[in-house]
C-alpha cells in the first residue's frame, strides 16, 4: 500500500481549479471547472465511503474533458482510480487511467480534509467564492470531518452530559 498521499486544490482564474494528487510514486494535475460541483461531489463521495458505501464516484469537468474518480472500499482500504475522459458522459471503458492506487480510508479522508482546510486558509471563504464563482464547500467538508472524527473516536460521537459538543478537529 502506498503512503504519503497529498491533495492540493489551487484556484486558477475565475471558475477554474487545478487539483494536484501526489504520493511517493507520482503526481498528476487534474483541472476542474465550476460548471459542476466538483469539490462538493468529491468530499461527498469520501463521506459516503466512510459511512460504509463500497463504491462511489466523483467527477471534475474540464470542458469538454472530464476526470472521473472511482473509489472501491474493502474493509479499511480504498482503491482509487482516476480516469481521463474526452467527454464527461463517456462510459468508464472509454477513459484513460491516469492514476490507480490503494490507501487506508483514514489516509484518504485526512488528505482531503487537509486539502480543503488549506484552501480555506489560503483564500478565505469569500476569496474562494470570488475566484471559483461558487460558495466554499463548508457543509461537505464539515460532514466529512464529522464522519471521520466519529469513526476515529466512536465513544465520543455522541456528546454526553460532561462532553462538549464539536468533537476534535
Amino acid at each position: 500500500m502506498t503512503i504519503g498521499l497529498r491533495l492540493a486544490w489551487r484556484l486558477d482564474g475565475h471558475g477554474w481549479a487545478d487539483c494536484t494528487v501526489t504520493d511517493l510514486h507520482t503526481a498528476i494535475v487534474l483541472t476542474a471547472s465550476y460548471i459542476t460541483s466538483a469539490p462538493e461531489e468529491f468530499l461527498t463521495a469520501l463521506a459516503r465511503l466512510i459511512s460504509g458505501e463500497t463504491e462511489t464516484r466523483a467527477q471534475f469537468e474540464a470542458e469538454p474533458t472530464a476526470y472521473r474518480w472511482i473509489f472501491y472500499r474493502e474493509d479499511e482500504h480504498v482503491w482509487v482510480r482516476i480516469l481521463k475522459l474526452r467527454d464527461g458522459s463517456d462510459h468508464d471503458n472509454k477513459g484513460t487511467e491516469l492514476w490507480s492506487s490503494q490507501y487506508a480510508i483514514d489516509e484518504l479522508a485526512r488528505a482531503a480534509i487537509r486539502c480543503f482546510d488549506d484552501v480555506a486558509r489560503t483564500y478565505g471563504e469569500s476569496g474562494y467564492r470570488g475566484k471559483w464563482g461558487e460558495h466554499f464547500p463548508r457543509t461537505e467538508l464539515e460532514a466529512l470531518r464529522r464522519l471521520w472524527n466519529d469513526r476515529r473516536h466512536p465513544h465520543s460521537a455522541q456528546p454526553g452530559p460532561h462532553q462538549p459538543h464539536g468533537g476534535d478537529r
